[in-house]
This record gives structure tokens, sequence and C-alpha cells, in this order.
């Protein structure tokens, strides 16, 4: 049985005419009748080809500015009966409804309308409903009819119809389909979104068109795919294609980075979704030296991220370390000519655009949604515990150590000193593990902690933390306060002339 079927007949409604006319140029040689409305109408007028008004089917014009023009029974009935059912076969005889093979729409861009900030008028005006209506019956209709539902599908349908004389067969029909309910659902996501902005119903609804198969998820074994608009956000500029872990680490060191935008040099190294070294600097080259120096063996591998361009002196000292990914806003022409020497290191440059408000991660047989830890602890937000009060350079290096213990797996207790990560413990089940881990971590790499600092995501149940803390040279901390035995820990660090101070808000990063 042969299920191909000739394309006599189409019906072209679209918003953008780009890449158009080579089609209705192929539908016109393949003597296909093609009906079309408004600005469409027009524009195959003016590219030469006849045209038939969906007025002279429907014997009624466009009204209410435009807003009704397709709706209508004569159009739909052309492309939802079943030219298989003889009752559909005959009303389409008595109505006079013409058959309808193919059905190109492409709908108001409503997305890019709400991007640009226009007025709610223009965004309401942006919502198409005869457009998506076409879409949805075209495509409910595969068998008989043909949907073209995006200006990105116009050039395949241009393909299939010169490679086989306007014959589509089913397959091809059925996944056109399957692109056109992807339109579809998309479509009335953005618009549900639009609105629930305010609204707040309890609804969770994402769409992303955008998507790409990577080589494999967290492990070889695993399926893994990126369903985002990867170039909205960065330029690539060399290098291999990114996994399934670059992407984390990448999100890692964007959201940490995004702590330090508009600062002093600030360069960080990160493994695992956490940092292993970063500092801040005169320079953005003396900031990776010390953010190396924070873990040198860890940094293997890792995932490199500057706040400032990096320039040529920085990218020598870069270019002998094995690195995954180095993200910078901008590299000199001699530092991307250096860095672009190791064949598969992927440089991107990081473009700003506003992230997402909300994180989402699948949890038992649902996902869990929360708004974005979007609190940055700052001095004027501190409440000073202790008799003993931080020094300047001591408050500088509480604030830097609470934007790292922000963005590092919990439990965890970040030590700093003069703007550098000295170590960090990480993901421990206990936090005096965290201190512990931390303390004989940065004693390895030969950090001297006298005078050093600690921060810590979440509060102190016990005085265990702070008194560790004291014996191995730290003079300040910085941690949320709420438990009920902080006065505990705000004793000891009087009685031993401690500095801590309370910000009120915990990070917890599970």
């Amino acid at each position: 049985m042969n299920n191909s079927k000739k394309i006599k007949s189409a019906l072209i409604s679209v918003f953008s005419k780009e890449g158009l006319a080579p089609i209705v140029k192929k539908l016109h040689e393949q003597n296909v009748k093609i009906y079309s409305t408004g600005g469409t109408e027009q524009f195959i007028n003016d590219v030469g080809i006849d045209v038939i008004a969906v007025e002279n089917i429907t014997d009624y014009p466009s009204i209410l500015g435009g807003r009704v023009k397709t709706l209508h029974p004569k159009v739909f009935g052309g492309i939802l009966n079943r030219q298989d059912n003889e009752s559909d076969v005959a009303e389409m005889e008595k109505f006079n409804i013409p058959q309808l093979d193919a059905v190109i729409v492409d709908l108001y861009p409503f997305e890019k309308t709400v991007a640009s900030g226009a007025s709610e008028e223009d965004i309401i005006e942006k919502i198409d409903i005869g457009g998506i209506s076409l879409i949805r019956a075209a495509a409910k209709n595969f068998k008989d009819t043909i949907c073209v539902s995006s200006v990105d599908d116009y050039a395949e349908f241009l393909e299939l119809i010169s490679a086989n004389d306007g014959e589509i067969s089913l397959k091809d029909r059925k996944r056109f389909a399957a692109k056109s309910f992807n339109v579809s659902s998309n479509y009335d996501t953005a618009i549900f979104n639009y609105f629930n902005s305010e609204e707040n119903l309890p609804a969770f609804k994402i769409s992303e068109a955008k998507g790409q198969e990577l080589r494999y998820g967290e492990n070889p074994h695993q399926k893994g795919f990126f369903f985002g608009d990867f170039d909205e956000m960065f330029t690539k500029l060399h290098g291999k294609e990114l996994s399934y872990n670059n992407l984390l680490d990448v999100d890692a060191a964007v959201n940490l980075m995004n702590e330090f935008k508009g600062e002093a040099p600030t360069f960080a190294i990160l493994k695992h979704n956490n940092a292993c070294g970063i500092a801040q600097r005169d320079t953005v080259k003396e900031a990776y030296l010390d953010a190396l120096a924070g873990d040198p063996v860890s940094a293997f591998g890792g995932i490199l991220i500057s706040n400032v361009e990096i320039d040529e002196a920085t990218a020598h000292e870069i270019h002998s370390l094995f690195c995954e990914v180095v993200i910078a806003p901008s590299y000199s022409k001699q530092a991307q000519e250096i860095l672009e020497g190791k064949k598969n290191r992927i440089l991107l440059i990081q473009k700003e655009i506003e992230l997402p408000s909300k994180t989402v991660r699948t949890c038992l047989n649902g996902v869990l949604v929360q708004d974005k830890d979007n609190i940055t602890d700052t001095a004027d937000i501190l409440t000073h515990s202790t008799n003993n009060k931080p020094s300047s350079s001591e408050l500088e290096d509480l604030l830097f150590a609470s934007k790292i213990c922000k963005h590092t797996k919990s439990n965890t207790i970040v030590l700093a000193k003069g703007k550098q990560l000295c170590a960090s413990g990480t993901g421990q089940t206990s936090r005096v593990d965290a201190l512990r881990q931390a303390i004989d971590k940065a004693k390895s790499f030969n950090f001297e902690l006298e005078g050093a600092v600690m921060a810590s995501d979440a509060f102190f149940p016990f005085p265990d933390c702070v008194e560790i803390a004291d014996n191995a040279g730290i003079t300040a901390v910085i941690q949320p306060g709420g438990s009920i035995k902080d006065q505990l820990s705000i004793d000891y660090c009087n009685e031993h002339n401690m500095a801590m101070v309370f910000t009120g808000t915990r990070h917890f990063k599970h």
C-alpha cells in the first residue's frame, strides 16, 4: 500500500517570510493551488505567483484588525476532513469545501516580544489564535495533510517536495505532525508562564525548543541531553564538544563568578561543581596563580573562569595546565592564540544574559522547584555577635569566604585569607568533619592559617567548630546563626578573642 500523498493544494499563513519564496515557486511549478491571507497573500503576489484569498473560500472578510481570518468551517473542514471517510467526503462536496493537503504556518513571535520588553498590549496581540488552530488541526489530520509549523522547517519541507515532486510519505507527514505539536506546546507554555509570572498558580510548566544530544550523560552508559540555548549565553571560540559533566561544572562556575561581577580581577578553578581555588588580586595573572595555589592537584582537568578579560601573560600561565574549559568575558588576541594551542581545550566567552530565577531538579516521581538563592551576604546585613569585632581586612575575607561557601556543596566550611581560598570541606555529613577536612587540606598545601577566617553554610549547634578553628589559628567566623545554642559559640569566641558575625541567611547547597 502506497501511503504517499501528492500535494495539490496548500494554505500558507505565516509571520516570517524568510525562505518562503522558493517554497511557493516550487509549489506553483508543481501546479499546487495556493490559498493565503493578509500579508502572506501580498508576499506571494509580489513573488509573481497566483494565490487565492481565503476570503474567496469563506465569503467572509478578515475582521477585527486581522484577529479573525482563517477561523471558518470551510478552512478547517478542508484541513480536518478524512478522505477515506465517505460521510466527510460527501459533506465536503455538499458545502463546497476545498481540500487542503498542506498547511504552512509560522506563529507570531510571542517569546521574542516578551523578551524585548514590549508593552502588555503588544504582547497580547502576539498571542496567535488562527495560526495555532491551523497547526493543531493539520497535525491532528496528518494522514491527509502535512503541517509545516515553523520557519525553521521551511528548508526541509522544500527539500521534500523537490525530491519527490510534491509526494509526501505518511512517515514524513507524521514526523512533521510531531514537530508541530512541539511548536504548539512550547508556544502555549510560554504564554502560560507569562501570565503565571503574576498569578503564581501552583502549576509547573517548562518547555525548551532547542536541544542537543550529548556524547553521554554523567557516565558513558547513560544517555545525556542538553535542552536550552547555549549560544545565547556563550560564544564558543575553540575546543571539543562540551560533555554533560562539563556543562554542570560550567553552570557552577558561572553561578560562583556572578558573585564577583564588577569587582577586582577574580579567578576561580572548579572541580566537580566546587571551587578548588579562587583568589581576587590586582591583576588577572596574580588572581590565577593564587587560585591555582589553592589546590594545584585538583586543578588538573578543571574548569577555569575569570571575571575580567584574560590577557597574554595569564594565558601563558594557564597554557601549562591541563584544563577542560576556560571561561571569560573576553580574551586578548594573543591570549586566545595561546590557549587555542591545545586542540581539545574549550574556550568560552560568557555573554551578559539574565539567568532563570528558579532552580529545577527531578525528585522521586516528580520535580522540585525553588527560587534561586539570590541573597549575597554583605556587610550591612551582618550582626556582630561577639565582643571582638572583625578588622576591615578580616571583614573583607569573611564576605569573600561567604560567597564561596554559598556555592560549595553542603555541609561545607570555607577557609580564606587575603582574598584567597585556603581550603574548603565539601559535602561532608558533619560540620566538624568539613572543618577538619578543610584544615588538613590547607596545611597540605602549606597555607598559614594564623589570621585566616572561616565561613559556614549553616549554624553551629555546638562550640566545637569554633574551638577547632581557634586552635588552627583562625581569628574570625561568619555563619548564619539561629541555633538555640548560639550563645555557646559566642561565649567561646569572647573568651578566646575571636570575632564572629551572623548573616541570618543559611546557604545550604545539596
